[in-house]
């Protein structure tokens, strides 16, 4: 690839979804204000939201980092993939995500 394909391939939205469980012993407001710093990631470099579902609470399968229960959130949105390695990067050092998927739509 020539690097005006790159930056034409770059510049191009993909559809992604992300699973987050984040840490039940989080208040709401911290719970709101981890939504928020995911829209602001998408959407500050062309991206958009198309939806964010809160799961809630739920029981996890097995214990992860010392928790059995967990605040599941289901986020549908589109962006640019340099911007998710960013939103990943971001994620595995946020104190609280417990775990996270994330898939590029097919």
């Amino acid at each position: 690839m020539t690097n005006e394909t790159v930056a034409a391939t770059d510049s191009q939205l993909r559809e992604y979804e992300l699973v987050l469980i984040i840490n039940p012993e989080v208040g709401e407001e911290a719970l709101k204000a981890r939504i928020e710093s995911l829209n602001k990631l998408v959407t500050s470099d062309g991206g958009a939201i198309a939806s964010v579902n809160q799961w809630g609470k739920k029981k996890l399968a097995y214990p992860v980092k010392h928790f059995l229960e967990g605040y599941y959130v289901f986020a549908q949105f589109k962006m640019k993939p340099a911007t998710s390695k960013q939103l990943e990067a971001n994620l595995k050092i946020s104190e609280e995500v417990i775990r996270y998927l994330l898939i590029k739509v097919e």
